[in-house]
């Protein structure tokens, strides 16, 4: 596959590399995970294929919390907003690329998908949202066969971000990104934190390949999703390490086809998809409590997140992070505190509004060194060489999801489970 460069950055289209999960993940998943071509499914019944909806007993869920009053900043492909399930639930926001068309017109299929599985209503026999009441502020970025057509803005990404900081959106999600850090990009993503948002992205799809940490998932802060499955497993293709923070369901979710808008595809969401249901996720905890900062309700969702039997307290797992999430365990149980408002629980650190005014008063240490990507502390050690092997990498049930405590992603050996140290910030 032909790579674009982009300010000294080669941008891929692979679902593992990053930049973007857009064309391959979610649009033709299947064929980029080598299963093969992808059926279609008719409108009609989409919804009975949303799985993960029952199994977190959503209507339950959506009793207290839809996600109302929660804006989501979905930096992706573009949305299109007259699906009949996204009607009334997409706020204009920017296109980044600088070409023709803009943050409306989605070149993909892709953010549409992401967009619904969020806020979708449901409506025509499309895609139901997680988080239903939310709405969807939308920031166009490109993917390589765009800029293979085109000469994008090679400061997409983090223009993307610093203006969905800017906006009135809470959650910051990113479906995709780049294999290549860049200093530009993590400072604006050090601003939008700055700003109280909480930013959540896609880990990526080649943990079977070459496993390769992916941004703006890996910067410290951001919350890094993996994809898991029906029976409560780690997608074999999820990318594993100590960037992976949360999981959700990405296996087996239709998505739209393509840009004519007239079907959706049976397929692997990948970690695209895992990381719009977290994002729903946030959106239902924020709008059950309006008043939590974005530390707030991240603790939360790593503190309700399922856990097996087998997961040893104070350990975090490379490839599924603190657990899948569960929202209804906080909403309708009142699993976790929310704790200190103003320090980010996956760095220790002090984030947010309330950090940034107390930096302005302080002199800044001499000597500081910029923030390193949180997977620059350690590598995965002893779980790399299971990555790909089901039987070892895997494991476990859908009781993680339906909101029990049984025995889910527990190896055998104790090869998934490792007390990881924090990332720095």
């Amino acid at each position: 596959m032909t790579a674009a460069r982009t300010k000294g950055r080669i941008r891929q289209g692979t679902t593992g590399t990053l930049r973007r999960i857009v064309s391959a993940a979610a649009v033709t998943g299947l064929l980029a995970i080598g299963i093969g071509a992808a059926p279609t499914a008719s409108a009609a019944d989409v919804r009975s294929k949303q799985w993960y909806l029952d199994a977190m007993h959503a209507e339950e869920i959506w009793e207290t919390a839809t996600g109302e009053g929660v804006k989501v900043a979905l930096i992706d492909s573009g949305v299109n907003p007259s699906t009949p399930a996204l009607k009334g639930r997409v706020l204009e926001g920017m296109d980044a690329t600088g070409v023709p068309g803009d943050e409306m017109d989605d070149y993909s299929g892709h953010g549409t998908t992401i967009a619904e599985l969020i806020a979708g209503s449901g409506e025509g026999g499309g895609l139901q949202g997680l988080a239903p009441g939310a709405e969807i502020i939308s920031y166009r970025v490109s993917d390589t066969d765009l800029q293979n057509k085109y000469a994008v803005n090679a400061e997409e990404s983090e223009d993307a971000i610093r203006a969905a900081a800017d906006s009135d959106a809470r959650i910051i999600n990113v479906s995709g990104g780049s294999e290549y850090p860049s200093e530009a990009e993590r400072q604006a993503v050090e601003y939008a934190q700055g700003k109280g948002k909480l930013i959540i992205a896609a880990v990526g799809n080649t943990g079977h390949k070459d496993n390769k940490p992916g941004y703006p998932a890996s910067y410290p802060g951001v919350v890094g999703v993996a994809a898991s499955g029906p029976d409560g497993r780690v997608a074999h293709y999820s990318q594993h390490g100590d960037f992976v923070d949360l999981a959700a369901p990405g296996n087996s979710i239709p998505s739209w086809c393509d840009t004519n808008f007239t079907r959706y595809c049976d397929g692997n969401g990948g970690t695209s998809a895992a990381s719009a249901l977290a994002s729903a996720s946030a959106a239902l905890i924020w709008s059950a409590h309006p008043d939590w900062t974005a530390n707030q309700v991240l603790r939360v969702m790593l503190e309700s997140a399922g856990r097996g039997e087998g997961w040893k307290k104070g350990t975090v797992s490379n490839y599924l992070g603190h657990g899948i999430i569960r929202p209804g365990a906080h909403i309708n149980r009142g699993i976790g505190k929310p704790g200190d408002p103003d320090i980010n629980p996956l760095t220790n650190k002090k984030t947010g509004p309330g950090a940034v005014e107390e930096q302005k008063q302080s002199p800044p240490p001499k000597d500081s060194a910029s923030p390193s990507p949180k997977g620059s502390e350690g590598k995965p050690g002893a779980e790399a060489a299971v990555a790909g092997s089901e039987e070892k990498a895997d494991g476990g049930s859908l009781g993680i999801l339906l909101g029990g405590v049984a025995a889910a992603a527990a190896l055998a050996g104790g090869v998934l489970f490792v007390v990881r140290r924090r990332r720095g910030a």
